[in-house]
């Protein structure tokens, strides 16, 4: 674990020996693996400072030097700041992760659209005082619940949408299926375009893009099997597709042929897992269930 420590507008890191390979140019490069622009504008704004002062970015870093980042910098919101009743699962001075309801977009998909879990996380930093941007790495279908994780800065942003890219974020969702599913464990590796009949379904295509999900069950009921999944490409409604795609629909999904048991699709992203940027500490959060009426009877943190 590295050691860091918040002062003001600077977050201070205490350089670990492995770093000592890197200089500044290839720690932002090669390890965060930050946007040419961010780094730029960190150099142009001295916006880095290495033990107090303007560093030579060239240079490896010496044993125990003290690295400083201007990152809790004010910035004004892009989304209309809003109070709503949204529970948070885990929060430090770099990310936040939101337990998102159903019926709620993540973020806003036209201008001054209020609603959503970006609104709901604006009004938290602001009320906390932080005058950040909240950014999503992530996000779930409106009526898919579960985790979903912002960014307070640029660049904890940067680096937490590249570990995204490298699946290096892992997500766990739990899913509820009409009819039973025979086998244990299971592939499904089908790719996925967009259906020329309707502006927002998706659909199995053999031009579409790779898309892989893995489940296995966890139990069978009646007329439906609950199931753990995990995905190593991130559709747009994946899991809903696949399910649908192999004699499955997730129960409630009436979008994809599923029965309306229930009253939303029964998708819930119930585990998320990452190393924190700077600290290099293993991050993992559990999402319990938040709906009215209970779709899963599983105790999330089983997960």
């Amino acid at each position: 674990m590295i050691h860091t420590n918040k002062k003001g507008s600077w977050l201070e890191i205490t350089v670990p020996e492995e770093w000592e390979k890197y200089t500044l140019e290839t720690l932002f490069k090669d390890f965060w693996m930050a946007p040419k622009k961010l780094v730029h504008a960190f150099r142009m704004e001295k916006s880095v400072l290495l033990n107090g002062q303007v560093p030579d970015w060239t240079l490896p870093f010496q044993k125990n030097a003290r690295l400083s980042l201007k990152l809790f910098t004010e910035e004004k919101p892009t989304h209309i700041p809003q109070y709503l009743n949204v529970d948070i699962i885990y929060e430090d001075d770099h990310l936040i992760v939101f337990n998102k309801p159903a019926g709620m977009d993540t973020h806003p998909n036209e201008d001054g659209q209020t609603g959503t879990l970006a609104n709901a996380a604006a009004f938290h930093l602001l009320a906390s005082g932080e005058v950040s941007r909240p950014r999503h790495i992530h996000r779930l279908d409106r009526d898919t619940t579960g985790a979903v994780l912002f960014a307070k800065n640029p660049l904890t942003a940067a680096i937490l949408d590249k570990m995204l890219q490298e699946r290096s974020i892992k997500r766990t969702y739990l899913a509820l299926t009409d009819g039973i599913i025979r086998q244990k464990k299971g592939i499904i590796d089908k790719p996925i375009g967009r259906d020329r009949h309707h502006p927002t379904k998706r659909r199995v295509s053999e031009n579409g893009q790779p898309a892989i999900t893995y489940f296995h069950v966890i139990e069978k009921k009646k007329q439906h099997t609950l199931v753990q999944c995990s995905l190593a490409t991130g559709r747009t409604h994946q899991i809903r597709v696949h399910f649908s795609a192999i004699g499955h629909p997730l129960t409630g999904d009436l979008l994809y042929g599923g029965s309306d048991g229930v009253s939303r699709q029964a998708l819930h992203a119930v585990k998320l897992e990452f190393t924190h940027p700077f600290t290099q500490e293993k991050i993992t959060c559990h999402a319990p269930f938040i709906d009215e009426e209970p779709i899963f009877t599983i105790d999330p943190y089983s997960i």
